[in-house]
């Protein structure tokens, strides 16, 4: 593995407002040098660039960091970080560090591109919020305003969740320069940051991080009021809605975080899919339609595209026979999770049933002979685009889902339950009979049990969707890998007594070296602290 690549910390606050991510990420979708040239176009150019960013394709120009292909890859990350998708052994699984628990410490190129992509998301999206003035602007420009102040409360929502250290059984929350992190997340850079404050910018306190995303948040609802957008790519206030849900339960304010969920429900703009639109083979997890709330698209003209292998369907989908996944790295549903769904639930039937299974052969393919030739438990679920399996072109030219409707019917659920066991199981039994099948019932009874079985079925809901993780460390749940029969590899058989220490993200080395503050306060590195299990 090679060691880290080069800090950001320094261009993040110098770039002028119309340089960094939209020369570099936004070439095929509409924001061109003709259009930053013209002011009038200059501020919607600096909104598109925004979506744009998710496609971000090899941003540290480093020959072998497969993963280095966008945002779809930081969702894989955080899949095979938690035992619900294993990954079978395979020369060409380029995500093996993270599912491994090696070589995930600050100074590795790994980490290097992690901090990279999200610290050059948060200088995309202050470019745009750095052009708008609220006391001059339009309507139009005070619901670009929103938008980038949504984007930016999202990136900073994931890196708070993913980098926050929380109480573990393997590391310490003192590091080895004896300073305590608990609960530290990590810096906040502004449109308004200079590069003096930028150099001396310490990891923030859970409560400072929050109310900052809040913030952003409520500006952003307040200029999202009746404004509608183009394209799911975008943000509206519906989106507002579901990263207030998202955040309210990070910080376990679980009452505020049922009321905006609900608010999203309640908006009537979206709904569940159905058996059909699930299981389709060409249109399955590939496109947008009435259940997604927010997503990123990418075009036949992306370079991840035009790499054929470095791009989402290539990693996500097992039956695009061109890609990554389908040459050996397959994407499998845990065992254990697959035994425990319910044969009557339609959402089982992406993934590859075992041999004997009453559910073999029922499973919707696109080519048969080459789904024959997979492993049990491989998944059918993201399918390529127009089920094409042989084309890059089109079949990754495709959209992958970061907000659905049915996460807010689960936030609200397990929300509830927190308080009311009763109403949180009347809820999650609600959606699953109306729209998985129609005989679930949640057997447990208590609140642990009925927050559990929430948390699961949710899981189910999105698995692969790069979700799980942060529900997993939120709550301090095991990891159980290792049990008879399961389908992880040997080598990544990890058991562990609530959350894992790897779920606390390490900042890059030499970030320390241009911002003082955060030189001495980084995460303990938690590679290699567990060993494979024996039963």
């Amino acid at each position: 593995m090679k060691t880290i690549y080069k800090s950001l910390i320094a261009a993040l606050v110098a770039a002028p407002v119309f340089t960094g991510c939209v020369e570099e990420t936004f070439p095929t979708t509409g924001a061109t040098q003709d259009q930053l040239s013209s002011s009038s176009k200059a501020t919607e150019a600096l909104v598109w660039a925004m979506p744009a960013y998710f496609n971000s394709y090899r941003i540290l120009d480093t020959e072998g960091a497969d993963y280095d292909w966008g945002y779809g890859s930081l969702m894989h990350i955080r899949d095979v970080m938690t035992a619900d998708m294993a990954i079978p052994a395979s020369g060409y699984d380029h995500y093996q560090s993270w599912q491994l628990v090696r070589n995930i410490g600050p100074n590795y190129l790994s980490t290097q591109w992690i901090w990279t992509f999200y610290n050059k998301q948060v200088l995309c999206t202050n470019n745009c919020i750095r052009a708008i003035d609220p006391e001059t602007a339009s309507p139009t420009n005070l619901a670009y305003l929103g938008m980038g102040l949504g984007f930016r409360a999202s990136t900073y929502l994931d890196m708070a969740r993913l980098y926050e250290f929380l109480p573990n059984e393997a590391t310490s929350s003192v590091n080895a320069e004896g300073n305590d992190v608990l609960g530290l997340t990590v810096p906040i850079v502004t449109e308004k940051t200079t590069e003096e404050e930028a150099r001396n910018n310490p990891r923030r306190p859970r409560q400072e991080m929050f109310d900052f995303i809040m913030g952003d948040l409520d500006r952003a609802e307040e200029y999202l009021k009746g404004a509608s957008r183009v394209e799911k790519t975008l943000i509206d206030i519906t989106v507002i809605w579901g990263l207030k849900a998202r955040a309210y339960m990070w910080v376990e304010n679980y009452p505020k975080a049922a009321e905006y969920a609900r608010k999203a429900i309640d908006s009537n703009a979206y709904r569940p899919l159905t058996r059909e639109q699930w299981l389709s083979t060409t249109s399955g997890f590939n496109e947008f339609n009435e259940s997604w709330m927010w997503g990123a698209q990418a075009v036949k003209e992306d370079g991840a595209v035009q790499s054929g292998i470095l791009n989402w369907t290539s990693w996500a989908s097992n039956e695009a026979q061109y890609g990554y996944a389908s040459a050996g790295p397959y994407n499998m549903i845990d065992k254990s999770m697959y035994d425990r769904m319910n044969d009557r639930d339609f959402r089982k039937l992406s993934y590859k049933a075992p041999e004997g299974s009453g559910l073999a052969g029922q499973e919707p393919v696109i080519d048969e002979a080459f789904a024959a030739q997979l492993p049990a438990y491989s998944s059918f679920k993201f399918r390529p685009g127009n089920g094409n399996v042989a084309d890059f072109n089109v079949g990754s030219a495709t959209a992958l889902p970061l907000m659905r409707i049915e996460e807010m019917y689960f936030i609200e659920a397990e929300a509830v339950a927190h308080t009311a066991p009763a109403q949180g199981k009347a809820l999650v039994e609600e959606f699953m009979k109306n729209y998985r099948y129609a005989t679930y019932t949640c057997r447990p009874t208590d609140k642990d049990g009925v927050i559990e079985e929430i948390v699961f079925q949710k899981r189910v809901e999105l698995w692969g969707e790069g979700q799980s993780f942060f529900d997993i460390k939120r709550l301090n749940m095991n990891v159980t890998r290792g049990y008879p029969g399961t389908n992880f590899k040997a080598t990544a058989q990890f058991n562990t007594n609530g959350r894992p220490a790897w779920m606390n993200y390490c900042i890059v080395l030499n970030e320390g070296t241009n911002n003082a503050a955060i030189a001495e306060w980084n995460n303990p590195d938690p590679s290699n602290k567990y060993t494979p299990a024996k039963y």
